[in-house]
């Protein structure tokens, strides 16, 4: 029997040329497509896929949001998650939000199969270097200081602080994120306090410095 599998993502060539390639394999069939998380729920009430690819920046929302929900309600569901940005960043915020995996685009067509039949036989499906650093982590003293990285921020505030990297005013950030400008301001806060940063100024630019090596990261050869 072929694993049924949806693909949400806000490109519609990466989804079509994703959907192809699936489709080639012979335990593998695309049953539906979506680009933000309304239309994913859509496809997966009406389809009820065994598998979900789900990339993080989907049409206005945040695939991670959509990753916690059917990890939530729908625990039969494995989740693949795909994204241009940094494993480094990304990877353990997806498997702990209760995907299954985690690669990078650029490494989509290499390992995207190999990936979903990872998990499809109950494994965890992350790079080499990522599955080092859990084992670190898991090694490390409770004593030991955490430096100040965004390591420490929640998946909102990671994501505000995202969006003040790519310029974004606070009223378009809370336009973006369908929160409200006081919300946005509270998550500014909490995002100086703790990364160390004296004043607004200082989070912009560290907020771009941050945008801007994640794009280097995600886009090198």
């Amino acid at each position: 029997m072929k694993s049924r599998v949806i693909i949400v993502d806000d490109h519609p060539i990466f989804r079509m040329g994703m959907g192809e390639l699936l489709n080639q394999e012979e335990d593998f069939i695309v049953c539906g497509l979506a680009e933000d998380i309304a239309s994913a729920r859509k496809v997966i009430e009406d389809e009820s896929p065994d598998l979900a690819i789900v990339d993080i920046t989907l049409a206005g929302d945040n695939g991670l949001d959509l990753v916690k929900e059917l990890s939530k309600q729908r625990s039969s569901l494995l989740i693949l998650v795909l994204s241009m940005h940094d494993e480094q960043v990304w990877a353990e915020r997806a498997i702990r939000a209760g995907a299954r995996g985690y690669i990078m685009k650029k490494e989509a067509s290499e390992n995207v199969i190999s990936a979903l039949r990872n998990i499809r036989n109950g494994k965890i499906h992350v790079s080499h270097s990522i599955m080092e650093r859990f084992l670190d982590r898991l090694q490390m003293q409770p004593d030991t200081p955490a430096a100040p990285t965004v390591d420490l921020l929640t998946d909102r505030e990671l994501e505000v602080f995202r969006l003040i990297g790519s310029g974004l005013s606070t009223r378009e950030i809370a336009e973006r994120m369908k929160l409200g400008l006081k919300t946005i301001g509270t998550y500014r806060d909490r995002v100086k306090q703790k990364l160390g940063l004296k004043n607004a100024a200082e989070l912009s630019r560290r907020a771009v410095l941050w945008t801007e090596k994640d794009y280097f990261k995600s886009n090198k050869s």
